[in-house]
């Protein structure tokens, strides 16, 4: 009898454990732009080696079929219901999500932007993938230093609303007067969506014949792009590059439709943002001078508009490019 009742007490108390445990387990939702996007898909993988290593944390991979606001905020209100632990995500409109995402925060939920930013009202901070201006300088120059006499350059980006997009833009334009002879004419929206982008790509070489450079600041962009100038027949004659995946990018570098581009880790990029989230959810507080923990990429220190950059970017071309598209 003395025995039964210590293995029940001893099973009771496993249970307890047990439950306890899985009490514990903080679940972290990475949102991003669109779901079939292969820098989310590499970002993801990085915010699951974030919470293999943490122990304690779940990652929910979710986003919209497509690169909507109202998508996202359909997604965002499931998790709220869901009593998620945080929400990091990669927006697709700076303003739009911001209800949403007060909602979240008002039920406790910690709420991060990373890659694409959320308006200081609906997040606690922001993660940069790198700094603003730098990435502005680095698309330009991409450009610019395989045009030595200058030309007529395009920019290919992803959604009107893109709040990254749009600041890199705005970062190239500040410094495109130190960029003799280059000159921007023409800025279109491919969506993130491959097929628009291309349509776009065709809409650029067909207006402007004189056309040397096109640069799209987004993964999808940039191979949609490469795509269309090589199917134009125009490699050699007009350069793409910007912001995109070795292992995406590869052939086009190759072929010669693109020189060379940058991008930084994305998975790096998913496995930061998941540690500063599991950071916030442990106390930590978002404010200007913290510093927040990234495990292995180190720490963020935050600015005045709570907004830090993990990393500077990174060119691919010729010389690495295989080498790194059998990695991400």
């Amino acid at each position: 009898m003395k025995i039964l009742k210590t293995l029940l007490v001893t099973a009771a108390v496993s249970v307890a454990m047990m439950a306890t445990a899985h009490a514990e387990t903080k679940k972290i939702a990475l949102v991003v732009k669109a779901l079939g996007i292969g820098f989310f898909e590499a970002a993801n993988k990085g915010a699951q080696e974030a919470a293999k290593e943490l122990g304690d944390v779940e990652v929910i991979y979710t986003g919209p079929t497509t690169t909507t606001a109202e998508g996202q905020i359909e997604v965002i209100n499931a998790l709220i219901a869901q009593k998620v632990d945080a929400i990091a995500v990669s927006a697709n409109d700076t303003n739009a999500l911001v209800p949403a995402l007060k909602k979240a925060m008002d039920r406790g939920i910690k709420v991060i932007s990373w890659d694409s930013g959320v308006a200081p009202e609906g997040r606690s901070m922001h993660l940069n993938p790198s700094s603003n201006p730098l990435i502005g300088n680095m698309i330009i120059k991409l450009a610019a230093d395989n045009l030595p006499e200058g030309g007529d350059v395009a920019v290919l980006s992803a959604t009107a609303t893109s709040t990254n997009q749009n600041v890199w833009i705005e970062e190239m334009t500040k410094v495109l007067p130190n960029y003799k002879g280059i000159n921007v004419v023409a800025t279109v929206y491919g969506d993130d969506l491959a097929d628009k982008s291309y349509r776009e790509t065709q809409g650029l070489i067909q207006s402007h014949p004189n056309l040397k450079a096109i640069i799209a600041p987004t993964s999808v962009g940039i191979v949609a792009a490469a795509q269309a100038v090589t199917d134009a027949g125009k490699i050699g004659q007009i350069n793409v590059t910007g912001l995109g995946l070795p292992s995406e990018m590869a052939g086009h570098v190759k072929s010669g439709a693109s020189k060379s581009f940058a991008i930084w880790n994305p998975i790096d990029l998913g496995y930061s943002a998941t540690m500063i989230a599991n950071d916030l959810i442990g106390g930590a507080e978002a404010k200007p001078g913290a510093e927040l923990k990234m495990g292995r990429m180190g720490v963020v220190k935050l600015d005045d508009k709570n907004e830090g950059a993990m990393a500077d970017p990174f060119v691919y071309d010729a010389k690495n490019v295989e080498e790194f598209a059998k990695i991400f």
